[in-house]
């Protein structure tokens, strides 16, 4: 019997790109699939929560590492129940990328960079009722320089949610990381 890796998503890029609207519909188009959204997770800190890059930037830094640290535990219950997992979060740096690397050890990591660069993030981000792309749009060639050749780099500056999913979906090889 051949065993296979548990497959698991990881949908980034900038806020205001649509992250959680695509790993949401992603995992609706899955046959079996959880959404584990990173920032419902960094909300759950009710007290003494510091936003990514805030002051006391340690403290910003191990919160950050902490939602990872449970995105990835959740991904690993749903997988063992059979679901596929569908993470979003931003994921800027080789750093953040490899403490999912190493919390997912074994699983089969799907990288899908949201890419239609800081204006549409920022137009998007304007139809929003939460609104955070403006802090942000800065993180955009730091993507870039970090991750560039990693995952599936998708610029969905012209397509819809429903199209963003089937290019994911036609192109997963090339969202697979080795």
């Amino acid at each position: 019997m051949h065993f296979r890796p548990p497959e698991v998503w990881l949908i980034t890029g900038i806020p205001g790109v649509g992250k959680s609207t695509v790993a949401r519909d992603l995992a609706g188009r899955l046959e079996r699939a959880a959404h584990l959204e990173g920032d419902a997770l960094g909300e759950q800190v009710v007290s003494g929560r510091v936003l990514p890059g805030e002051e006391p930037r340690d403290e910003s830094d191990r919160q950050v590492e902490l939602v990872i640290r449970n995105q990835c535990l959740l991904a690993r219950s749903y997988a063992e129940a059979g679901f596929t997992p569908v993470m979003d979060y931003v994921v800027s740096t080789r750093h953040l990328l490899d403490a999912y690397r190493h919390y997912l050890m074994g699983a089969a990591l799907h990288l899908v960079v949201l890419a239609p660069g800081a204006s549409v993030a920022l137009e998007r981000d304007g139809q929003r009722t939460k609104t955070a792309a403006s802090d942000w749009t800065h993180l955009e060639p730091r993507f870039r320089k970090e991750l560039g050749e990693l995952g599936l780099w998708l610029d969905t500056a012209d397509l819809s949610v429903h199209e963003t999913v089937d290019q994911v979906l036609a192109r997963q090889a090339e969202a697979l990381l080795r």
